[in-house]
């Protein structure tokens, strides 16, 4: 069968076709819009592609939350519609009013608007729009064959208008608000859809996310894990001169910014999630180890709960097949052939069972030794006692098991 990879790269810049000169000037505020970069998406979604080329076809994909004079989402499936075999894409965009809380209140035409007779700058403030490109007479169809319209409502993604473009689609494909990821995974699935969407690792800590994931209805993506990704924001978002200073330096001048612990949620299989992670055993670890708290204290028991701590991914060993406490990072090296998880800790919403309160004895010892933080002899937060007998509070860990029909394959 022959792989498909997409090298279409034809947005100007660095992957986002830049507004139109009239843009006004934005009042600084916190930016919660950060637009992913072509590349990006296209490496993502060569991921899927190399494990299943028909990922797409006949498929209706919709991309909320969207503007292709801003966003990429649309421009990447919009050009490359004929090879992927999409049956239809839907885009949505918010309207201009929908905005204010956050930007000055400006006027900003879209080259979609200014180039068409169906402009209305009434409708321009108070409707989002609606992008479509369905299959017709017409033998290729690209960006060029884009229809937009106003909806009825500002585009937000809660709205009923909205929700029926979900419920008509078989992929849901976005960067959503970082703000209200939660709310926007909820919305995915209560109506059972695919998806692939961007969003902070840390994301992964929300209960119902968490679940999703344990249950293997939800995983991270293929790409872009534990490295910094740039992204485009809008004219006086606030930008935090370091992470503009990395972001140039990564080759992007201008108004982007570069975040870390992001990556990519979905429920599509890729190649990736479906490799060993491999393993040394626990002496090797401990004689090896880059990590110098693995080399001084070995593997440590948690005083409260029946697993031992691994502070860092590369240091999970293949000879123990009890329970391990796992850095949240864990999840984008996920095997589900390879681990079972178990629980996640310091979750109140998903009480990990076993873990028991940490006791007025450990506390006194913890404060003793000059521990911070807020810690009370009734929580079940998970703490123990390196090898000088001085008490550590664990920061959240997954909790995970070798499956034992992969013990044979690493010993």
């Amino acid at each position: 069968m022959v792989r498909k990879y997409i090298s279409v790269y034809s947005s100007e810049g660095k992957g986002l076709l830049m507004a139109n000169e009239n843009l006004g000037k934005a009042k600084t505020v916190k930016n919660d819009e950060f637009y992913t970069l072509y590349e990006y998406i296209q490496k993502e979604m060569n991921a899927y592609l190399e494990y299943n080329p028909d990922v797409f076809r006949d498929k209706t994909v919709l991309c909320p939350c969207d503007d292709p004079e801003w966003s990429n989402f649309t421009r990447f499936f919009a050009q490359n519609f004929e090879m992927l075999g999409i049956k239809k894409l839907i885009s949505t965009s918010y309207a201009l009013e929908a905005k204010k809380n956050k930007y000055e209140k400006y006027h900003q035409i879209t080259l979609f608007e200014l180039n068409s007779s169906q402009y209305d700058e009434e409708k321009a403030e108070r409707k989002g729009k609606i992008f479509t490109l369905s299959r017709h007479t017409k033998k290729k169809i690209n960006y060029d064959d884009l229809e937009w319209d106003y909806l009825e409502g500002d585009g937000d993604f809660r709205s009923e208008e909205v929700k029926k473009l979900r419920d008509e689609a078989d992929i849901i494909i976005t960067n959503p608000p970082f703000s209200l990821f939660r709310e926007f995974i909820s919305w995915i699935y209560e109506a059972n859809k695919k998806c692939i969407i961007v969003g902070n690792q840390n994301n992964v800590t929300y209960p119902d996310v968490f679940s999703f994931i344990m249950s293997n209805k939800l995983w991270i993506g293929a790409t872009c894990n534990s490295e910094d990704m740039v992204f485009m924001v809008p004219e006086g978002a606030v930008v935090s001169p370091k992470d503009k200073e990395k972001a140039e330096k990564m080759g992007y001048k201008g108004n982007y910014t570069r975040m870390g612990n992001i990556c990519w949620y979905t429920n599509i299989e890729h190649g990736r999630r479906h490799q060993l992670l491999s393993l040394m055993t626990m002496d090797d670890n401990v004689k090896y180890s880059k990590h110098k708290v693995i080399k001084e204290n070995g593997y440590l028991n948690y005083n409260n709960y029946d697993a031992i701590d691994i502070p860092f991914v590369d240091a999970i060993p293949s000879d123990y097949d009890g329970k391990m406490g796992v850095p949240v990072t864990f999840l984008d090296k996920y095997c589900p052939e390879q681990f079972e998880i178990i629980g996640i800790s310091n979750l109140k919403e998903i009480p990990l069972e076993g873990v028991k309160p940490v006791g007025e004895k450990w506390v006194s010892e913890y404060r003793k030794s000059g521990g911070t933080g807020h810690i009370s002899p009734n929580m079940h937060c998970l703490i123990g006692y390196n090898k000088s007998n001085t008490p550590v509070s664990y920061y959240r860990r997954i909790i995970i098991r070798r499956k034992q029909s992969e013990n044979n394959i690493n010993n």
